[in-house]
């Protein structure tokens, strides 16, 4: 027999979920089968599957040794050689990625400050992200076991372009990933960016439009109006605000509150009015953007994930409620609100 103790990682989610991730080459009807022949029971008592887990809850697997290893999968069978492999990368992003700042953090969240030019999560399998570095931190400093991945792995709740800075927010627990991911879906995590754009805005302004992602071109498109036949191409909708903060030579340091999270929202939607961001290439203004040469700007747009706001709330996750957290804007913002850069 063997028998696993659930932990505040596995804990809140249904017993036939986690008998999925924790059995990883187990279908589903086998996975219901030894549940009716008591071949997998929970606190040694007869279990359907739609049991909540709790922490201590004790789940008892009636296999023999190889049965059981063949079921766990490719993690459980690995060498140890290769097992050091797979952690490799955890180890290499902590230490490869630069610059990456915790702004905040407790037993369930952690917020980053991420720099521009780091990816939020994998593109190929060889890339190294957020989501890597967030793992080697927690294993470096012994706030998560190796074993514990095997059934959790904390990852990042809400993605940045690779090229946006700021502010991002990670589940370090189940719980926690469960909470934001929450919060973040019913649109109760007020979401603000900086940012320069061309020309001067001179009023606050909330603005709606529809967008869609080209896959291919990595681009979104966006019109005013929707029709039937724009719903089915996959338009969606999107909802932004914006206020000017201050002003340059032509141009405008804006605050721009995400209110929809699409790709490349922000950047398409001001864009579409007149106003792109500076150093966008993609839907920017070349010849604007060039004008800045004495800049040195980087070779992507400036937009940076200022600051979240909570909101209140009632149990948990009491530590954030009502607060608000900012991240520090990159050095090349000050140059600019301060036109210091010629």
């Amino acid at each position: 027999m063997q028998e696993f103790k659930i932990g505040p990682n596995e804990a809140g989610q249904r017993l036939d979920k986690f008998l999925h991730k924790y059995l990883k080459e187990a279908g589903s009807s086998f996975l219901y089968k030894m549940l009716r022949k008591k071949n997998i029971t929970l606190n040694k008592k007869k279990a359907d599957g739609k049991e909540t887990l709790s922490i201590g809850d004790e789940i008892q697997f009636f296999f023999s040794d190889e049965t059981f290893e063949k079921f766990r999968g490719s993690d459980v069978s690995k060498t140890d050689k290769a097992k050091q492999s797979y952690l490799h990368q955890y180890e290499a992003a902590y230490t490869k990625l630069k610059g990456i700042e915790i702004i905040y953090e407790n037993q369930h969240v952690i917020l980053l400050n991420k720099p521009a030019g780091i990816l939020s999560q994998k593109s190929e399998s060889s890339d190294l992200s957020v989501n890597e570095w967030l793992i080697g931190y927690l294993l470096t400093n012994g706030k998560i076991s190796k074993e514990q991945l095997e059934t959790f792995k904390p990852s990042i709740c809400n993605r940045l372009d690779r090229n946006t800075s700021g502010l991002v927010i990670c589940g370090k627990s189940l719980l926690g990933s469960q909470q934001m991911n929450a919060l973040i879906k019913e649109r109760k995590v007020r979401k603000f960016y900086r940012t320069f754009v061309k020309g001067n805005v001179e009023k606050n302004a909330y603005i709606k439009g529809y967008l869609k992602k080209d896959e291919k071109k990595n681009k979104v498109f966006l019109i005013e109006r929707l029709t039937e036949e724009d719903k089915q191409k996959g338009y969606v909708s999107i909802e932004t605000a914006y206020r000017p903060i201050s002003y340059g030579k032509g141009y405008t340091y804006l605050e721009v509150e995400l209110i929809t999270g699409k790709t490349h929202q922000i950047r398409a939607h001001l864009a579409s009015i007149g106003h792109p961001l500076l150093g966008d290439e993609k839907y920017g203004d070349r010849e604007w953007n060039q004008s800045f040469k004495n800049v040195k700007l980087p070779k992507w747009q400036l937009l940076h994930s200022y600051r979240l706001e909570f909101p209140e709330l009632k149990g948990e996750p009491e530590e954030l409620s009502g607060k608000i957290f900012m991240a520090k804007e990159p050095e090349l913002y000050n140059r600019l609100k301060t036109g210091n850069w010629k």
